[in-house]
């Protein structure tokens, strides 16, 4: 149907100027990878297709995608062109994006696929305003707004070399138009490659109507192609990510520091404070306070009101309400329960571990309190209500109410907190 929306996603390229063994696409940016951001952004905006051209050393490494292979690096052209067994049949409306642009969001396909269907045309182009336009090729409109050609910088004369408004080379076509555009393509230039981009060119000269939607924000549509600019679009990220959660009711104090990676999920009333890393596939509940310095890794959950102190780093771990690990402790792979207040200096270790084997657990239970430089050799449960001495190795289970430690060897006196300061109320 004409209403529905594929998209084409290029991720063909190795990136030699990343300077890296990794491709380009497949580089990290705020938990994701550049490739995923644009994927996600694609489907935000939504589309029902969506193929990725990969090279044959990346094909495997992408998940949950539809793939095809660009065999050789013959240009954007032949990359769109290697889609076209994938989308047999469709008759829709095309995306063409690159897979380096992982600031681009969904509302800004939107805009640029609202353009396209409202102006009736064969072709939209996105276009942005850099600061430095510099090699970028410039868009030329006719007296109606639409687009009369895009030329490149270095076929550019002076007048057109000072037009601000440039080729983000993120497009949308109809379907029927896009395949034979592609057929038409030579390759007319010194690299032997098939320019995506010489396609709206055919169409204008064709007669055929194409459109240009300006992006609001240039750094949307700015391929990344070092890793200065992997730093930039990460940055402007982490400023979109960090907004979110604010106009949540999240408290960052100094959002230029926190770096808050996509899916972490923050409640409301949170505070989170400077110099502090909260990776994806974390939960923190309403009224926790992380703490300046704080790394909080994936698959953690921080409880309502718990505290996570300054260089604490919790991962793959539950944190419970009320809970508080002050300072200077690494909570891996254990559960901490409601209440319980652990001191500085205190480490879950898997000293039994093994290689290929899951690794072994801490978990402390309710209203536990444990002394400075602790550390629990897990396997290793500790009851509700029991005390830990400073400077302990906790190698045994260590049941409800007792006081534990004593270095060198830990020494257990089973419901010695319970004689002392009695059971709380509702044990």
């Amino acid at each position: 149907m004409a209403d529905e929306l594929a998209a084409v996603v290029m991720a063909a390229g190795i990136g030699t100027r990343m300077k890296s063994a990794t491709p380009k696409h497949l580089h990290p940016v705020l938990g994701r990878r550049m490739v995923d951001w644009v994927v996600d952004a694609a489907r935000g905006a939504g589309v029902e297709r969506l193929v990725v051209v990969a090279s044959p050393q990346t094909s495997g490494l992408l998940e949950d995608v539809e793939v095809v292979v660009q065999e050789e690096p013959l240009g954007t052209g032949d990359a769109v062109r290697c889609a076209r067994s994938a989308l047999e049949g469709f008759d829709g409306d095309v995306l063409v994006l690159n897979g380096d642009v992982p600031a681009l969001r969904p509302e800004t396909i939107r805009a640029l696929v609202d353009t396209h269907r409202a102006s009736d045309a064969a072709a939209t182009v996105l276009s942005f305003e850099p600061s430095d336009a510099g090699a970028y090729g410039r868009i030329v409109r006719d007296g109606d707004g639409r687009l009369a050609r895009i030329v490149e910088a270095g076929d550019a004369s002076g007048d057109e070399l000072a037009l601000r408004e440039v080729n983000s080379g993120i497009y949308v076509f109809k379907a029927q138009q896009l395949w034979p555009a592609l057929e038409r393509l030579d390759a007319h230039n010194a690299q032997g490659e098939l320019y995506v981009t010489d396609t709206l060119g055919a169409l204008v000269t064709e007669g055929e109507r194409c459109a240009v939607q300006l992006a609001e924000d240039p750094l949307e549509a700015e391929g990344v192609n070092t890793r200065a600019e992997l730093a930039l679009a990460a940055a402007s990220l982490r400023d979109r990510i960090n907004e979110a959660h604010m106009l949540a009711g999240v408290t960052i104090v100094d959002p230029g520091s926190t770096w808050i990676e996509a899916g972490v999920e923050i409640e409301a009333d949170v505070v989170v404070h400077p110099y502090t890393v909260i990776r994806g596939g974390v939960r923190i509940e309403s009224g926790a306070e992380i703490g300046p310095f704080a790394y909080v890794r994936p698959v953690s959950v921080i409880g309502e009101g718990a505290k996570i102190g300054t260089f604490v780093e919790v991962k793959n771990a539950a944190v419970g309400a009320g809970a508080k690990i002050p300072h200077l402790s690494y909570i891996g792979d254990a559960e901490v329960g409601d209440g319980s207040n652990v001191a500085a200096g205190n480490i879950t270790a898997n000293f039994k571990h093994q290689p290929g084997e899951p690794k072994a657990r801490t978990r402390i239970g309710r209203n536990v309190r444990t002394g400075v430089d602790t550390v629990f050799d897990a396997p290793v449960e500790i009851g509700d209500d029991a005390w830990i001495a400073a400077g302990s190795v906790i190698t045994d289970d260590v049941p409800p109410g007792s006081l534990a430690g004593f270095p060198p060897r830990q020494t257990t006196k089973e419901g010695w907190v319970y004689e002392k300061h009695g059971k709380p109320d509702g044990d």
